[in-house]
């Protein structure tokens, strides 16, 4: 098996992510991260998934996603054509001295503190997954009290959009 990332436009409609994570499940399917959100255009939401599947179950289910109704376009994000990024925020212990070293690696890491208190900072950052798992490494040593980590959004590389061609076939079906 191995990781795939699809980028799928849907109708901004009630009911549509369900249709769509349900597919997956039918297949027992492990999701691995999903991300959803409106795209330029009101109407339309993309679902970012990645998935953990073999290449021909991965196409047969893009062919049922395909079937679905409010589903417009599924795109298959290669690492190397697409930028991805995931969203950490950290909460560390950093009492006293320890706390110029934390900021010592929020700072390696071109990351952000967002919250400060006498006995902890929370940390943000962005990235891929091996530069967000290398953070939370550095950090573990002074102690880190939470973790919320979003799933992945990902965008193709180059000036080509995959919502113009959606955007038509929305509204031909309104």
């Amino acid at each position: 098996m191995s990781r795939h990332t699809l980028s799928v436009l849907v109708e901004n409609k009630p009911g549509v992510l369900t249709r769509v994570s349900g597919l997956f499940a039918r297949r027992s399917f492990n999701i691995h991260s999903l991300a959803v959100g409106p795209t330029e255009h009101p109407e339309i939401s993309r679902i970012t998934v990645v998935v953990d599947v073999a290449e021909l179950p991965l196409e047969q289910v893009t062919k049922q996603l395909n079937k679905l109704v409010h589903v417009l376009k599924i795109v298959e994000l290669e690492r190397d054509s697409s930028v991805q990024r995931e969203l950490l925020m950290v909460k560390v212990r950093a009492e006293g001295p320890s706390r110029s070293g934390v900021l010592e690696v929020v700072q390696l890491f071109r990351a952000r503190v967002i919250d400060v208190v006498p006995d902890a900072v929370t940390i943000e950052a962005t990235g891929g997954p091996d530069k967000l798992a290398a953070l939370l490494t550095a950090l573990e040593p002074f102690g880190v009290r939470e973790i919320v980590q979003s799933g992945t959004v990902a965008i193709g590389r180059g000036s080509r959009s995959i919502t113009d061609r959606s955007l038509e076939r929305v509204g031909r079906s309104a």
